[in-house]
């Protein structure tokens, strides 16, 4: 009986996403908020909400704006406060407002700054806001009173195409009928898909061989079972 080869334990190394303009891929899931994001500085207001559920491609809409309009990434809402303090006028980029421990009243108060201040405000977050989020009346209020750039669930042909560049991205070389069954089988969210293909490569990487059907199936079913 042949003997299954050793595995192998890889490094977690960190992988770097690619956020260029020219990465981002454009479908009926996303386009009418690409077009709002981009669209500075004809937006309908100064601020702007851009709502996404985790891994629907946020950050990177977020950072080609930033790229667009040249403006500060702030690193939470007291930062951004602190930005427009400093330079009024100026573009600022807050990226997961809605994070767990966010500080509420700063939030609250950047907004009123960023008014007062005459500055350009992107938030990202992964809702709009609900019962769940936030729990402050006043900054709930101000929130829902934002123009909104939603990104939904993809379609198939979407799930596809990411799942292709996110392959790509991390070098791993599929077959066109590989790519098709993980599509149909994943779940259809930009998040899941990005956890799959991790998963894809680090298991390449530990048996020693390439992405084919059966890894693949390996990781799906794996990855069903984690969810249960």
């Amino acid at each position: 009986m042949p003997r299954e080869a050793p595995r192998q334990y890889p490094l977690e190394l960190p992988h770097a996403s690619r956020f260029g303009t020219e990465d981002y891929l454009i479908g009926p899931a996303n386009a009418a908020a690409h077009a709002l994001v981009t669209g500075w500085p004809a937006w309908p207001d100064r601020l702007l909400l851009l709502i996404g559920e985790e891994g629907a491609g946020k950050s990177h809409l977020a950072e080609i704006w930033r790229s667009q309009t040249g403006a500060t990434a702030a690193a939470d809402a007291r930062d951004a406060i602190a930005l427009f303090l400093e330079r009024p006028g100026r573009a600022v980029l807050l990226d997961d407002a809605d994070r767990a421990g966010a500080d509420e009243d700063a939030l609250f108060h950047l907004l009123n700054t960023a008014r007062e201040r005459g500055g350009d405000l992107l938030l990202t977050a992964r809702s709009a806001p609900s019962p769940a989020w936030p729990s402050l009346p006043d900054l709930a209020s101000r929130l829902r009173a934002l123009p909104v750039a939603r990104l939904e669930p993809p379609d198939e042909a979407m799930v596809k195409a990411v799942l292709v560049k996110m392959l790509d991205d991390r070098q791993l070389r599929v077959d066109s009928d590989v790519v098709e069954f993980i599509a149909k089988r994943s779940d259809r969210s930009l998040g899941a898909i990005r956890r799959v293909v991790a998963e894809l490569d680090r298991e390449s990487l530990a048996r020693g061989r390439g992405v084919g059907r059966g890894l693949a199936a390996d990781v799906l079913a794996r990855s069903l079972t984690e969810e249960d």
